[in-house]
């Protein structure tokens, strides 16, 4: 054995599991500039008022901060299930550190190896990551030329691939394309597998009201996963959950580690709850800013995906890193995700979206445009 400087080790010289030899760590650009409308967060924080309160709530923790966390976390899987209606209560929600950790419970629980998660792309690039780290097989399935999913689509592939787990992103990140309730009933009714469906994003529909959420009594193998990070504006506290049969809970419960939720995560979360009115109160608004963004677009005579989401994916330009670029350039960060050719933009504040609007005038002039069928550069 060589000794020698421990910090000159590479990676390569490690043990590393052959699967993720090669592999990067997954995340956006995380970049100091003025407009940042790249991770489709809420752009606006939480109110001095609901601050105060924030801050309150963690001080008090911290005279008990020497002993563990509900471990449970049934305080706050309560106040989630009073948010969320539909005659759920504790029993039927499951809340972890951000939807990641939510994923990654139900594939621990569910997935692993010789079981498949079938996914229908483009979607959240997050998916083969989660099966990935839990050695599940993920197959992938093109959607509709629009990028919709119907129960035909969706069933012809579950005949064929037989999976374990069916995901289905609505609002479909990147996208923004919703899949009708009515189509998850009839995928749920027709087949065994566990079906999520990921509605990160269902706050900022048309009508948050027509969920998922309605089949739960239906349907014992349906998971619904929700977010704190988007409309709620709560993207630093971490805070994801699922919807479920208690028993998908409890399955849950088997796979998360001890303690996995901190005293302060719970609290934040319970306090912005309390305050679910103004912590949404700006969704409206982002709404407006996302359906703007998609009309100016296409009066640019750029492609545009429908979305029901605070994000929209335009294009095809080809060559959309030179676009990317050139919009950071000027102080814009969006993000260079989807299809090839497409670019994301997250709704963000009426004057961080005039300041993009701006920056892609001034440089749309110089760049090739294609057509749905041609191949980009690269």
């Amino acid at each position: 054995m060589t000794l020698g400087n421990g910090n000159q080790i590479r990676l390569a010289d490690l043990p590393l599991r052959p699967e993720l030899v090669g592999e990067e760590p997954y995340g956006a650009p995380q970049l100091d500039v003025p407009v940042m409308l790249n991770v489709n967060e809420n752009p606006f924080p939480p109110s001095a008022k609901v601050r105060a309160q924030m801050g309150e709530a963690v001080r008090e923790l911290t005279k008990t901060i020497n002993r563990y966390p509900d471990r449970e976390a049934l305080g706050l899987r309560r106040d989630l299930a009073s948010y969320l209606g539909f005659g759920l209560t504790s029993d039927n929600i499951w809340v972890a550190n951000g939807s990641n950790e939510v994923m990654t419970h139900l594939l621990q629980a569910f997935g692993g190896p010789g079981r498949t998660l079938l996914a229908f792309t483009p979607t959240y690039s997050m998916y083969p990551e989660y099966a990935r780290n839990t050695h599940t097989n993920y197959v992938t399935v093109p959607r509709r030329h629009d990028f919709t999913l119907d129960a035909e689509l969706v069933l012809g592939a579950i005949r064929e691939h037989r999976p374990d787990i069916v995901m289905i992103c609505t609002p479909n990140n990147p996208t923004g394309t919703q899949t009708p309730v009515s189509v998850i009933g009839e995928i749920c009714a027709a087949t065994d597998a566990i079906v999520i469906v990921d509605e990160e994003y269902q706050e900022f529909t048309e009508v948050p009201e027509d969920s998922a959420l309605a089949l739960l009594p239906r349907f014992g193998k349906l998971v619904v996963s929700r977010t704190m990070s988007k409309a709620f504006a709560l993207a630093g506290g971490r805070v994801g959950y699922l919807a479920a049969a208690p028993a998908v809970v409890d399955a849950c419960r088997i796979v998360r580690l001890p303690y996995h939720l901190s005293a302060q995560t719970q609290a934040l979360a319970r306090v912005a709850l309390a305050n679910t009115a103004e912590m949404l109160g700006q969704v409206d608004v982002l709404r407006e800013e996302c359906q703007k963004s998609q009309q100016w677009l296409r009066r640019l005579g750029l492609q545009v995906v429908p979305s029901q989401a605070n994000f929209c994916l335009f294009g095809r330009f080809a060559d959309r890193h030179a676009v990317w670029q050139q919009l950071l350039d000027r102080g814009v960060l969006i993000r260079e995700t989807g299809p090839d050719g497409f670019l994301r933009v997250s709704a963000g504040t009426p004057e961080e979206m005039a300041a993009f609007r701006t920056a892609l005038s001034e440089i749309l002039h110089h760049q090739k445009m294609i057509g749905p069928d041609e191949e980009t550069t690269k």
